[in-house]
């Protein structure tokens, strides 16, 4: 039997149950629960960049979307207030959709 040890999505026991196999899961507490879900975005961020195409690429955004909900929700925020506040910076520092792209900046 492979040994996974990782967080996985909620309907996973679920979907190994209708496979016929037989699972061992147990629930994180609050302290393993944000730790597991670093480990998580640290692994769908490797992910992303091995993607080998746009396909991909957006399939694994896709799934570090879904674990910034989840790191949203665990840091006491709901998605919509984490949208607020990517905006307040967006709109105070702007985005990254005018692509540039900082040389140097000559000291004072």
């Amino acid at each position: 039997m492979p040994i996974y040890n990782k967080l996985v999505r909620d309907r996973i026991p679920e979907i190994i149950q209708k496979q016929g196999l037989s699972y061992d899961t147990r629930i994180l507490d609050s302290n393993e629960y944000l730790s597991e879900l670093s480990k998580k975005l640290r692994e769908e961020t490797y992910e992303f960049f091995a993607a080998n195409n746009s396909a991909e690429a957006v399939e694994e955004l896709a799934d570090i979307m879904e674990l910034l909900h989840a790191l949203a929700e665990a840091h006491g925020v709901t998605v919509e207030e984490l949208e607020r506040i990517r905006a307040e910076k967006a709109d105070k520092r702007g985005g990254f959709k005018e692509r540039v792209f900082l040389i140097e900046v000559e000291d004072a």
